[in-house]
């Protein structure tokens, strides 16, 4: 009952729409605050309060942060019906006709990013409605217009794509991901929806306890001083190699392996999806 009571009230909050690239959301109504997650161009967000420019979101994931009212509109929900596109490359530029020699990009878009399409196409160019009302032109190679879950293989394949990326602290996109934000993206394209952060996933029941010698590709790895303190998570690839954004020795995404002894001291926790 109770969290038929939430989904009730949820619905009745209005709906905020992103409308830059990526927007910071902010532990307090200011810059100045610390940067708690991000939402990308076109998500959709509960709005929970307004002050002063400022408006306290709730997004899918049931994570919550403040963001300027400039980056959002207040409306109704964005690509959640009608034929849809999903950007599969790292990034994706939108252009006002279908051509790159024209104009320079109206926005560029990150990985994931959902986009309403009005059906038109001219070659290689696909139109989308973008989410203030305007219309932009993509092209085909840079989305699908069939989204669906990758299996294991599939998943770990994407996720070479995102090496050498920037680790950001906060991020959720192909701009720069932190630790928690890209093992929850890799497990969202395989159809899994993990909690933000890397304690609560850690601690989230859609997950089992695995050991070391049973470690298969595709698990995920928990880092910190013990099971309770976990502040760093990762995915692994197999043969004692993983993937993860982190800020040792270079702050990218990179492969490390559990040999190394500033990984291994540190590995506290290992899960496997249900």
């Amino acid at each position: 009952m109770i969290g038929m009571a939430m989904a009730l009230f949820a619905a009745a909050l209005p709906n905020a729409v992103v409308l830059r690239p990526v927007v910071n959301m902010y532990s307090k109504p200011s810059e100045a605050a610390g940067v708690v997650s991000q939402a990308i161009y076109g998500a959709n967000a509960a709005l929970l309060e307004q002050r002063e420019g400022w408006a306290r979101i709730r997004t899918v994931d049931e994570y919550t942060g403040w963001a300027p009212l400039a980056a959002l509109k207040v409306g109704p929900p964005y690509a959640v019906a009608g034929q849809l596109a999903t950007v599969t490359s790292l990034f994706a530029h939108i252009y006002r006709e279908p051509d790159v020699t024209v104009h320079a990009p109206m926005l560029t878009v990150p990985f994931e990013t959902r986009l309403e399409t009005t059906g038109d196409e001219q070659g290689r160019w696909r139109q989308a409605r973008l989410a203030d009302g305007r219309a932009g032109w993509v092209q085909a190679g840079d989305v699908t217009l069939n989204e669906a879950p990758l299996n294991t293989a599939e998943m770990l394949a994407l996720s070479h794509r995102f090496l050498g990326l920037p680790y950001t602290w906060g991020g959720t996109s192909s701009f720069g991901y932190d630790c928690s934000g890209l093992v929850q993206m890799l497990e969202r394209r395989h159809g899994v929806m993990l909690p933000r952060d890397a304690q609560p996933q850690a601690d989230w029941s859609g997950l089992k306890p695995v050991s070391r010698t049973d470690l298969a590709p595709g698990d995920l790895l928990y880092f910190g001083a013990s099971p309770e303190r976990i502040t760093h998570t990762g995915m692994y690839l197999g043969d004692s190699q993983f993937i993860s954004a982190t800020t040792y020795q270079t702050p990218v995404v990179r492969i490390d392996s559990l040999d190394d002894p500033h990984w291994s001291r540190l590995l506290v926790a290992m899960r496997r999806v249900k």
